[in-house]
């Protein structure tokens, strides 16, 4: 019985350690930029992009490719940048409760 109890209350303290990692993660900010910082972009902590950030030079008619490329690699930049952070996160909570790693980590 004694056992049990004790597990539950390690549940219920990775429970609670999972929840305020989640909040954690929810509100990272992670900037990405391409074009030698001409375009950024602001991804929140579940891919929601936040901000976009165009240099005015960049907004001409015969620039609208590059402008696109340039907002998608920002885009591919920020995010490999969450990433990064979530992992990072995930990892901490994982060595807190003394746990090797959570799978896909």
């Amino acid at each position: 019985m004694k056992d049990l109890m004790s597990m539950l209350g390690k549940a219920r303290e990775l429970q609670e350690k999972m929840q305020q990692v989640q909040n954690e993660i929810a509100a990272i900010r992670v900037e990405g930029s391409s074009g030698g910082g001409m375009v950024s972009v602001t991804l929140g902590g579940k891919g929601d992009l936040v901000a976009l950030r165009i240099d005015p030079s960049l907004i001409r008619p015969e620039e609208r490719e590059i402008l696109e490329d340039l907002i998608v690699a920002a885009h591919n930049d920020a995010r490999t940048r969450l990433e990064a952070a979530t992992q990072a996160k995930m990892q901490a909570i994982a060595g807190s409760l003394g746990l090797p790693g959570l799978p896909g980590l």
